[in-house]
């Protein structure tokens, strides 16, 4: 049996990483561990790494690194050389590959309407999921797209006892 991982990091593209590096440290708390850096396909040792991860396109990139307060990184990146595009609809929910990220927060509705006040949206109604726990989440977005979750228990708790509920939730 392969012994449980723990979540390291996510890699976010946005189109400005100076106003993502802002949103993500005033509204969401996060710690900004590096500031936004250039990486380019310059021959250097980075820049072999980068050419090698991303490809044959690429050329540049910005990158930043931030942390949750449970160290969790958030790495964001602001591709210069190709330009990152931001698509109409970031919310395409049944298709392959991540979709959104979730963060633990207390007080889920106040987080909520800060990122609503702050460029980002709310998606979704505050729920309840069972009506036997105060245990809520709520669907948001950032300003550039990408889908925040905010769920007011850590995942382990929030799940752990699942079997306990009714078969349709």
């Amino acid at each position: 049996m392969h012994q449980p991982m723990r979540m390291n990091h996510i890699g976010l593209s946005v189109p400005d990483i100076d106003a993502a590096v802002k949103w993500y440290v005033e509204v969401l708390g996060c710690y900004l561990l590096v500031p936004p850096v250039d990486a380019k396909n310059d021959g250097s040792h980075f820049g072999h790494v980068v050419k090698d991860i991303f490809g044959e396109r690429f050329e540049a990139v910005k990158m930043a690194h931030l942390s949750t307060a449970d160290g969790v990184g958030i790495e964001l990146f602001q591709f210069i050389e190709p330009k990152t595009e931001v698509p109409a609809n970031t919310f395409e929910y049944w298709r392959g590959g991540i979709f959104h990220f979730c963060l633990t927060a207390v007080d889920i509705e106040a987080v909520a309407e800060r990122i609503g006040a702050n460029g980002g949206k709310v998606l979704s109604k505050v729920w309840k999921l069972w009506q036997n726990k105060e245990y809520k989440a709520v669907y948001c977005q950032d300003p550039w797209g990408t889908i925040v979750e905010l769920c007011s228990r850590p995942y382990e708790q929030f799940w752990s006892n699942v079997a306990e509920q009714p078969a349709s939730f």
